[in-house]
């Protein structure tokens, strides 16, 4: 990786300008929701760097380009974005896995998943990876008025449960996010 830092806002304008979805400094202001002063520092300090270049198209239009000193900043930074974003997924199944198995240890074999469906999928694949003999789990779109006869994991935010299920329950997004750091990237 490249000795100089850029931070997220220089990352943002890098991936905008080389998506070209910014003609000019207005639009690319609004696109990452910044003053046009403060884009205009931006793009300053990018240059600097050498990893943006303007191209005076005409007296009142430039260009703005990606050097290959930009692209391969831009690159470096996707990569370690998409590496640290696959630990935090592979943090947070195994410690849901880690979380069915206790569970099951302390004699719980039904579970019930009321919970968003990308989390939903881990969570299921976390139930296939403990490998809980005679336990199953049940994926829920809605929650049921009555009580559950198992344990209810919950993968939504805000959801109020005031003793449903005879606190046989437990929000895994807290729970994980306080186990691993997630919420406040530690």
């Amino acid at each position: 990786m490249s000795k100089e830092f850029i931070d997220e806002r220089e990352f943002e304008l890098i991936n905008i300008i080389g998506q070209e979805l910014g003609s000019n400094q207005r639009d690319l202001s609004k696109l990452i929701d910044l003053s046009l002063g403060q884009t205009n520092m931006l793009i300053r300090r990018l240059v600097a760097k050498g990893l943006i270049r303007i191209s005076q198209l005409n007296k009142k239009k430039v260009q703005y380009l990606l050097t290959p000193k930009g692209i391969s900043e831009k690159l470096q930074k996707s990569v370690k974005y998409t590496r640290h974003t696959i630990n935090a997924i592979g943090l947070i199944k195994d410690h849901t896995k880690n979380i069915f198995i206790t569970l099951y240890n302390q004699g719980h074999r039904k579970f019930y998943v009321y919970s968003e469906a990308d989390l939903t999928f881990l969570i299921d694949s976390a139930f296939r990876e403990a490998k809980l003999e005679d336990a199953v789990v049940t994926d829920l779109k809605e929650l049921p008025k009555e009580e559950l006869d198992g344990f209810l994991l919950i993968g939504k935010e805000n959801v109020e449960l005031n003793g449903y299920n005879n606190g046989n329950y437990l929000n895994l997004i807290e729970e994980v996010a306080k186990k691993n750091h997630i919420v406040t990237g530690e």
